[in-house]
Protein backbone atom coordinates (compact mmCIF):
# COMPACT_ATOMS: atom_id res chain seq x y z
CA UNK A 1 0.00 0.00 0.00
CA UNK A 2 1.07 3.50 -1.11
CA UNK A 3 2.51 5.61 1.84
CA UNK A 4 3.31 9.60 2.01
CA UNK A 5 6.08 10.64 4.41
CA UNK A 6 6.51 14.79 4.09
CA UNK A 7 9.40 16.01 5.87
CA UNK A 8 10.78 19.92 5.96
CA UNK A 9 8.65 21.75 7.87
CA UNK A 10 9.86 23.99 11.01
CA UNK A 11 8.97 27.33 12.77
CA UNK A 12 11.00 30.71 10.90
CA UNK A 13 10.08 34.45 10.68
CA UNK A 14 7.86 36.30 8.37
CA UNK A 15 9.57 36.52 4.49
CA UNK A 16 11.57 33.47 5.25
CA UNK A 17 11.55 30.71 2.54
CA UNK A 18 11.07 26.37 3.32
CA UNK A 19 10.95 23.48 0.90
CA UNK A 20 8.40 21.22 2.06
CA UNK A 21 9.11 17.04 0.70
CA UNK A 22 6.64 14.36 0.31
CA UNK A 23 8.30 11.29 -0.44
CA UNK A 24 5.97 8.17 -1.52
CA UNK A 25 7.07 4.62 -0.69
CA UNK A 26 5.25 2.00 -3.38
CA UNK A 27 4.54 2.93 -7.30
CA UNK A 28 2.84 6.21 -8.25
CA UNK A 29 0.50 5.40 -11.02
CA UNK A 30 1.06 7.60 -14.11
CA UNK A 31 -2.22 9.10 -13.83
CA UNK A 32 -2.05 10.57 -10.85
CA UNK A 33 -2.11 13.63 -9.00
CA UNK A 34 -0.48 14.90 -6.37
CA UNK A 35 -1.60 17.93 -3.73
CA UNK A 36 -0.48 19.42 -1.23
CA UNK A 37 -2.99 20.67 1.70
CA UNK A 38 -2.89 22.66 4.87
CA UNK A 39 -5.07 22.52 8.03
CA UNK A 40 -5.44 24.89 11.43
CA UNK A 41 -7.03 23.44 14.47
CA UNK A 42 -10.77 24.32 14.11
CA UNK A 43 -10.61 24.71 10.30
CA UNK A 44 -11.01 22.71 7.40
CA UNK A 45 -8.31 21.34 5.32
CA UNK A 46 -7.51 23.65 2.61
CA UNK A 47 -6.22 23.08 -0.65
CA UNK A 48 -2.66 24.54 -1.61
CA UNK A 49 -1.17 23.26 -4.97
CA UNK A 50 -1.67 20.28 -6.96
CA UNK A 51 0.88 18.71 -9.62
CA UNK A 52 0.11 15.61 -12.14
CA UNK A 53 2.76 13.04 -11.42
CA UNK A 54 3.74 12.67 -14.86
CA UNK A 55 3.08 16.52 -16.74
CA UNK A 56 4.02 19.71 -16.39
CA UNK A 57 0.34 20.70 -15.12
CA UNK A 58 -0.03 22.53 -11.93
CA UNK A 59 -2.88 24.67 -10.36
CA UNK A 60 -2.31 26.84 -6.61
CA UNK A 61 -4.82 28.42 -4.54
CA UNK A 62 -5.16 31.91 -4.78
CA UNK A 63 -3.46 32.90 -1.21
CA UNK A 64 -0.33 31.06 -2.45
CA UNK A 65 0.06 31.60 -5.75
CA UNK A 66 3.22 33.42 -6.46
CA UNK A 67 5.00 32.81 -3.21
CA UNK A 68 4.78 29.14 -3.50
CA UNK A 69 5.93 26.01 -6.15
CA UNK A 70 4.98 22.63 -6.41
CA UNK A 71 7.50 20.60 -8.34
CA UNK A 72 7.92 16.71 -8.40
CA UNK A 73 11.49 14.33 -8.92
CA UNK A 74 9.92 11.26 -10.54
CA UNK A 75 12.83 9.41 -10.19
CA UNK A 76 13.00 9.75 -6.03
CA UNK A 77 9.11 9.77 -6.04
CA UNK A 78 9.16 12.99 -4.40
CA UNK A 79 6.76 15.92 -4.58
CA UNK A 80 8.23 19.39 -3.14
CA UNK A 81 6.31 22.38 -1.80
CA UNK A 82 8.83 25.36 -2.30
CA UNK A 83 7.13 28.13 0.03
CA UNK A 84 8.91 31.96 -0.31
CA UNK A 85 7.62 34.70 1.36
CA UNK A 86 5.99 33.36 4.14
CA UNK A 87 3.43 35.00 5.95
CA UNK A 88 1.74 34.24 9.62
CA UNK A 89 -1.60 33.35 8.17
CA UNK A 90 0.32 30.07 6.38
CA UNK A 91 0.94 28.74 9.76
CA UNK A 92 -0.91 25.29 9.61
CA UNK A 93 -0.26 21.53 9.40
CA UNK A 94 0.88 20.81 6.20
CA UNK A 95 -0.46 17.79 4.63
CA UNK A 96 0.50 16.06 1.33
CA UNK A 97 -2.11 13.89 -0.75
CA UNK A 98 -2.40 11.64 -3.66
CA UNK A 99 -5.74 11.20 -6.39
CA UNK A 100 -6.70 10.04 -9.64
CA UNK A 101 -8.48 13.21 -10.58
CA UNK A 102 -7.30 16.68 -11.24
CA UNK A 103 -9.55 18.53 -8.53
CA UNK A 104 -9.02 20.42 -5.08
CA UNK A 105 -11.47 18.41 -3.20
CA UNK A 106 -10.40 16.31 -0.22
CA UNK A 107 -12.62 13.68 -1.11
CA UNK A 108 -10.76 13.23 -4.94
CA UNK A 109 -7.46 11.98 -2.77
CA UNK A 110 -7.48 8.74 -1.11
CA UNK A 111 -3.67 8.44 -0.21
CA UNK A 112 -2.36 11.29 3.30
CA UNK A 113 0.53 11.76 4.57
CA UNK A 114 0.59 12.27 8.36
CA UNK A 115 1.43 16.09 8.00
CA UNK A 116 4.50 18.39 8.90
CA UNK A 117 4.04 21.63 11.22
CA UNK A 118 4.79 24.97 9.75
CA UNK A 119 4.86 27.77 12.02
CA UNK A 120 5.58 31.55 10.56
CA UNK A 121 6.63 34.00 13.56
CA UNK A 122 5.67 37.89 12.82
Amino acid sequence: QLQLVESGGGSVQAGDSLRLSCTASGRVYSSSVMAWFRQVPGKDREFVALTRWMRDSTLYADSVKGRFTISRDNALNTVYLQMNDLKPEDTAVYYCAKGSHYATDQPSYTTWGQGTQVTVAS
